[in-house]
């Protein structure tokens, strides 16, 4: 893909990737598997949490996103404290001189725009903000894809992330709740479409078929602390939810089901920790998964999946397995709805082990069924997301006769 000029259209892609988090990474990994097919003249890079990872991992350049190296572990000292103000100054030089070298810059997918999760607003959403108003500056193009967005209580986060969308050039999301939610934080929603998430443009591992005795659940966990407004909980809510969760597991284990526990960060890793050492048996194994195509060939072989991070319920039902969420946001809701299971959610911050064994049970009774559902689903969500890569092209990618054009003013 050429400019109107002749020269190779400049492409970033911007966010928390390659920093641990897998569906992050799998939402970029989408993006980029869309500009090979359909751009394959574009020159890509990335400003990034994890620059040696994405470099490593899908080959293109990539830049640190923050100066400080420290920005996202809490600063007490007076030299950390000092370190992240002099970051925030030097990241606007820093986010101006890298955004001001492309034509185009990519934000993919992931929940960028809520704060269901601890978040302060001078860390990513300040990075957010920078980038979108370096982008009005230069001149180039840039494109909330498919994102996740929710009411945030913060005020100061309100408004980094309100201004943030006001001046992207394009926005998508990923269901129309968080399209609901930026229009109730005063942004005008009206040309912005609802697809999917990225990640379900993803290939799918062979269906495996259910065993005919009962066989391998996958249990996906978090080190989950409640949302943003929860904090002075925080100790409370993760107690409560390792404590369900691993009351579970150890059901599953009397009844002599093997279990597979599998994470999305590497942050979960103590959570699985505690529940192989709560429950210490050999019917209970740790999965090492480093991307989402891992996660799902390890769905994919269960006959059923209870799983609490967003992307791993996505990549259960990318994989046709019947799933049970563990919810803490209703983007899980949401999807769970949309893929045909929303009678099987449960509340993270109210795990009661008889309760989802209960739950669970029902869906396993229900298995068949559920798979044809997940199989119909799966090709009504996979033209979805064709759907949204053809209307980034045409926004995005405009042949030198169509000049693109911003969708708000600010």
């Amino acid at each position: 893909m050429t400019s109107s000029y002749g020269t190779p259209v400049r492409v970033g892609v911007f966010g928390l990737l390659g920093a641990g988090n897998v569906g992050n990474d799998g939402s970029l990994e989408a993006v980029l598997g869309y500009l090979r097919a359909e751009h394959p003249k574009a020159v890509v890079d990335a400003l990034c949490g994890g620059p040696e990872v994405v470099r490593t991992r899908y080959g293109i350049p990539a830049t640190r996103l923050n100066w400080y190296r420290g920005e996202y572990r809490t600063a007490s000292r007076a030299g950390a404290i000092a370190g992240k103000g002099l970051g925030k100054l030097v990241d606007v030089v820093r986010t101006a001189a890298w955004v001001r070298r492309h034509d185009v810059v990519i934000v993919p997918g992931t929940g960028v725009l809520e704060t269901t999760l601890p978040l302060r607003p001078w860390g990513f959403p300040y990075s957010l903000f920078l980038l979108c108003a370096m982008g009005r500056v230069f001149g180039a193009r840039v494109a909330l894809v498919s994102v996740g967005a929710a009411a945030i209580g913060n005020r100061p986060t309100r408004v980094l992330t309100r201004w943030s969308t006001r001046l992207a050039a394009y926005r998508s999301y990923r269901d129309d709740q968080s399209r609901d939610a930026m229009r109730a934080m005063g942004v005008d929603t009206a040309r912005d479409e609802v697809y999917t998430d990225l990640v379900f443009a993803l290939p799918a591992p062979p269906a495996s078929a259910p065993s005919g005795s009962p066989g391998l659940v996958c249990v996906g966990v978090m080190d989950f602390h409640g949302s943003n407004d929860e904090r002075a909980r925080a100790e409370e809510i993760h107690r409560r939810y390792l404590d369900g969760t691993t009351r579970f597991v150890r059901a599953l284990v009397e009844d002599g089901r093997p279990v597979r526990l599998l994470t999305g960060d590497e942050l979960d890793r103590p959570v699985v920790d505690a529940v192989l050492e709560a429950v210490d048996s050999p019917l209970v194994t740790a999965a090492e998964t480093a991307s989402l195509a891992d996660l799902m060939k390890e769905m994919a072989a269960a006959d059923t999946v209870v799983a609490t991070r967003y992307h791993n319920l996505v990549c259960a039902l990318k994989a046709g397995t019947p799933t049970l969420a563990l919810s803490y946001s209703a983007k899980s809701d949401v999807l769970m709805a949309e893929m045909g299971l929303d009678a099987y959610c449960h509340a993270a911050r109210e795990v009661d082990a008889d309760r989802l064994l209960e739950q669970f049970r029902s869906l396993e009774r229900r298995s068949q069924e559920l798979r044809r559902t997940l199989s119909e689903r799966n090709l009504v969500i996979t033209r979805r997301v064709q759907q949204q890569f053809a209307a980034l092209t045409e926004a995005l990618f405009p042949t030198p006769d169509h000049a693109p054009t911003r969708q708000e003013t600010p």
